[in-house]
């Protein structure tokens, strides 16, 4: 049987470009896992997108997941840009690269393993789980600028 994970994410940054961190929980039953890391040079956009990579690379077998984010970036990119891109070779409609196609390409490969059920919800308005996941990134900011 296919397990059932409830993933939230979050990136934060302080500046954009700036020193980033990010934030996962992933819970399934009575199981609870937080994960963070920390870039020093980065944007928000690539702390959002790296705390979804990282929470799917952590899972060891193919789940069905409900994936919580604050970021329409992240939730649109995934269910509604993606394909579009690849079929343009990793160009936007105005023949732009696409930024940070080294993680939507991690991200198109790692998802592929699960079935997603990409959420939004709405940041800093008190669900357990998004306030949960910002004080982890930004944790792995304040860890990380202590070195």
């Amino acid at each position: 049987m296919t397990s059932q994970v409830v993933i939230y994410t979050d990136g934060a940054c302080r500046g954009n470009p700036g020193p980033g961190g990010w934030g996962a929980l992933l819970s399934s039953g009575e199981h609870r896992r937080e994960l963070s890391g920390f870039e020093t040079l980065t944007t928000n956009n690539r702390m959002e997108l790296r705390a979804a990579l990282e929470a799917l690379q952590a899972l060891k077998q193919p789940c069905r997941i409900t994936l919580w984010t604050d970021s329409e970036y992240l939730r649109k990119g995934m269910t509604e840009w993606l394909k579009g891109w690849k079929a343009k070779g990793w160009r936007t409609a105005a023949k732009q690269p696409v930024k940070n196609a080294d993680l939507w390409q991690a991200l198109d490969t790692e998802s592929a393993r699960h079935e997603i059920d990409w959420r939004w919800v709405k940041g800093h308005a008190g669900d357990p789980g998004n306030e949960a996941v910002d004080r982890l990134a930004n944790e792995a900011i304040d860890r990380g600028l202590k070195g």
